[in-house]
């Protein structure tokens, strides 16, 4: 049977726009309240979205959260119509109102963490929405994640989904930013590297002071519990706490990996040599393993923080071979773009780069990896995906004409309290249901 890794990228919501809310993620805060362009920003994605598909990867999309979450509004005291309560909001409780306006639902890399059948006990594909504690403004997610995810991926006979872990930041889990799977080939049973940022309940282990540590080894040690995976094939990673301080607030900044290559920075990780070994020794001699460590004299963490060298996404093409699928500052910045011109020749499966242009979600503080949720999947199972999420000529067509017909070319601060914004926003969201063919996901139509 054919497997493949499949991309299911975000779609950027109507009201996007740069809060800067994201402590740790040096983008998000460098560009705070500036206006953002949501009609833009979606066009972009669905660009790369398209350039995917052509590339012959099977491309999927993702429906973005309501935002602003009016419903959390409430169940923080405010009352009234929901225009009133928006305009309450704004005008007592700033900073509440801001969050509940995020726009970081786009990352999709953080909708979840999955584990492919060919990792799991019971052989089902296997979904757990990351419950994002760390960060009240992405604590509100998790549950119309996971009704997405349901909708898309219905059929029980293939797919297991799980609720959320508890929402308490003992169990903080940031999905699959922190999550990597390698392997031989993708139908075969493969590695699942799950890497953390502390300890929730040992004090005395190395953490970081500056930034936040988000995601815990307790987590990852429950969505493999969760999913059924072996022992023997899942590895736990610390991720450095002196990276985590300059900025590397995911794992996905500073390493990403695909079937048989982890490509990563020198200074990812806690006692890496030892770490590695076990990668190695777990992943076996199914084929040649190529860990690609990327030095600091070839590329600092701030250079990598700032082009998201690390937030690409490595895929592999119908030949075989693998691509690098990099923003646009990677080729602007002469040590990274050098270090990418170099690596294609260096006879690791990684033979070409294509550049994209997504500087609304980098400005945002995503790149193309935060973009995107990756699933492995049989041909059988990707029969039993929603098919009205797929990406092919049409559906680019109509997301096109959807996101002309209902996205504000500009949005400031200022315009997220207007109640006209939320009615555009929730038109344009009840017409995408409809054409991906999700049923009522969304509080407002339940």
């Amino acid at each position: 049977m054919k497997y493949f890794e499949a991309n299911f990228d975000g779609l950027v919501g109507p009201t996007h726009n740069y809060a800067g809310l994201s402590v740790g993620n040096v983008a998000s805060l460098s560009n705070a309240k500036n206006s953002s362009s949501p009609k833009q920003a979606a066009k972009q994605g669905l660009q790369k979205m398209k350039a995917l598909h052509d590339l012959g990867m099977v491309q999927g999309v993702l429906a973005p959260q309501e935002r602003p979450d009016v419903y959390t509004l409430r169940r923080l005291g405010f009352t009234g119509s929901d225009s009133e309560v928006i305009s309450k909001a704004a005008k007592q409780a700033p900073a509440v109102f801001r969050a509940v306006c995020s726009a970081s639902s786009m990352w999709t890399a953080n909708a979840a963490t999955i584990s492919p059948s060919a990792d799991t006990a019971d052989g089902k594909v296997h979904f757990t929405p990351a419950n994002l504690t760390n960060k009240f403004h992405r604590s509100l997610e998790p549950q119309t994640t996971g009704r997405i995810l349901q909708a898309m991926f219905a059929n029980p006979e293939h797919f297991a989904h799980h609720q959320h872990l508890p929402d308490n930041d003992h169990f903080g889990d940031e999905g699959a930013a922190n999550h990597t799977r390698l392997c031989a080939d993708y139908g075969k049973r493969g590695v699942e590297l799950f890497v953390f940022g502390r300890y929730a309940f040992d004090q005395n282990k190395p953490a970081p002071k500056r930034f936040p540590a988000r995601h815990t080894l307790e987590a990852c040690e429950a969505v493999a519990r969760l999913h059924g995976l072996s022992d023997e094939h899942v590895v736990y990673m610390q991720q450095n706490p002196d990276v985590i301080d300059q900025g590397v607030f995911h794992n996905d900044v500073i390493a990403v990996g695909n079937q048989n290559v982890l490509f990563y920075h020198q200074q990812a990780f806690v006692d890496s040599q030892a770490k590695l070994a076990e990668l190695k020794q777990k992943f076996g001699n199914q084929s040649e393993l190529f860990l690609i460590e990327v030095k600091d004299q070839e590329v600092s963490v701030q250079e990598a923080i700032k082009t998201y060298l690390f937030n690409t996404q490595v895929i592999t093409l119908s030949n075989g071979e693998m691509a690098i699928i990099a923003p646009t500052e990677c080729q602007d910045s002469p040590s990274v773009s050098a270090y990418l011109a170099e690596l294609t020749g260096r006879g690791t499966p990684i033979k070409n780069v294509h550049y994209y242009d997504v500087k609304q979600s980098m400005r945002n503080g995503g790149g193309p990896a935060c973009l995107r949720l990756r699933i492995a999947l049989s041909e059988q199972e990707r029969q039993a995906v929603n098919p009205n999420v797929l990406m092919n000529e049409q559906l680019f067509a109509t997301l096109n004409n959807w996101v002309d017909k209902h996205y504000r070319d500009e949005i400031s601060e200022a315009d997220l309290a207007d109640p006209q914004l939320l009615q555009e926003s929730r038109t344009a969201l009840d017409e995408l249901t409809q054409l991906l063919k999700l049923g009522s996901v969304y509080q407002f139509q339940r």
